[in-house]
């Protein structure tokens, strides 16, 4: 059986899951997951090769992310000065790949680098974060995707983002050996900080493999395109993008209620609400509404990567056979660890800490 490695960490691919499971078996583990089948708790330093699962698969966007602290947002035509700045690995694809690595699931990531400095800042966090990058490609003549955060004392952040390889680049898409991953994922997460039509070619491919597809919103401030709707499980909006995708006011958890509403007549069945310091929540057409509180962190130091630390966790807990809630829970207590450390990827929580919170609450 042929492995695919990178640093100490070992895993196959799900094309080639070990004899005794059948082909039905694989379906059953890439679209209903049975938690018997699932036991991803490795590590880089384990020495023995973790179970064939269908890995976590992202596609979406590589940033290096220039921070800088500042006491309050400048005003029109002002300038003020940043108490301090550094660059750290970041982008909604990178950082939520980074998370599913650092909760022990095996996952991939799919990208654009540019052949600059950057670019080696972002596959190092990649590798450092166990994720397989060797996916990732690197784009000569383009400049690696780079973002502006402005973080302020209360650990609220505004950003700017200059798209660069993740926008540039693509040609036609992806190639055949990178829609395989895909197809043989155990859930797909993509986001809207890459071009549309990749995104569409990605959707596409899993609904092929039977895979499970949950889009962020985040990104790109512009509507989604109906054929990519029809090929998402679920969307993952917060406040604001809900607002913004169906044009109805989200201010209360009742107008909240009636926009995730309108999102099933655009096609979507099941909508994840990220609700920032009130929680989220999970609306599933037929079903109840499901309620999650956030898990109160000890000291909000950044929020940049919460949201992102919240749909992969969400995600891995989805492909690992928990329940609707549990995902709930699971995603909240990742995303109170995230906040409480400056920086996208830097910040994503370790398996055994999230459980640590859970036991604790």
């Amino acid at each position: 059986m042929k492995a695919i490695s990178f640093k100490h960490l070992q895993f196959h691919h799900p094309s080639q899951l070990p004899p005794q499971i059948t082909h039905k078996d694989q379906l059953s583990l890439k679209t209903k997951p049975n938690p018997s089948h699932f036991n991803p708790k490795f590590s880089s330093s384990s020495s023995s090769p973790p179970p064939s699962v269908p890995p976590l698969v992202v596609i979406g966007s590589a940033n290096a992310d220039i921070y800088l602290e500042i006491e309050r947002l400048p005003l029109k035509g002002e300038t003020i000065s940043a108490k301090s700045g550094q660059t750290l690995a970041g982008g909604k694809g990178a950082n939520q790949a980074v998370c599913g690595g650092k909760l022990d699931y095996p996952t991939y990531f799919l990208g654009q680098i540019g052949d600059d400095a950057n670019g080696t800042l972002i596959a190092e966090a990649l590798e450092g974060g166990g994720v397989g990058s060797e996916y990732v490609r690197k784009v000569k003549g383009v400049s690696t995707g780079h973002a502006v955060v402005m973080l302020q004392d209360d650990g609220e952040n505004s950003i700017v983002i200059v798209g660069g390889a993740n926008m540039n680049g693509w040609g036609e898409g992806l190639r055949e050996r990178e829609l395989e991953v895909v197809r043989g994922a155990g859930i797909v997460l993509l986001q809207r900080e890459i071009p549309d039509n990749v995104n569409i070619q990605v959707a596409k491919a899993a609904k092929e493999g039977g895979v499970h597809v949950i889009l962020d919103a985040g990104g790109m401030d512009a509507p989604i395109p109906q054929e990519l709707l029809n090929f998402v499980d679920i969307l993952s909006p917060n406040e604001s993008e809900l607002a913004r995708l169906t044009g109805m006011p989200t201010e209360t958890f009742e107008e909240i209620s009636q926009a995730a509403l309108k999102c099933y007549d655009m096609g979507v069945k099941q909508v994840l609400v990220k609700l920032g310091d009130k929680g989220s929540a999970l609306f599933t057409k037929g079903e109840e509404t499901i309620r999650q509180p956030i898990i109160s962190a000890e000291k909000v130091i950044d929020t940049t990567g919460a949201g992102d630390t919240f749909t992969a966790a969400f995600a891995v807990a989805l492909v690992e056979g928990k329940s609707k809630k549990e995902c709930l829970r699971f995603a909240a207590a990742a995303a109170s660890l995230c906040v409480q450390v400056k920086g996208a990827i830097p910040s994503m929580p370790s398996r055994n800490s999230v459980l640590d919170v859970l036991k604790s609450h």
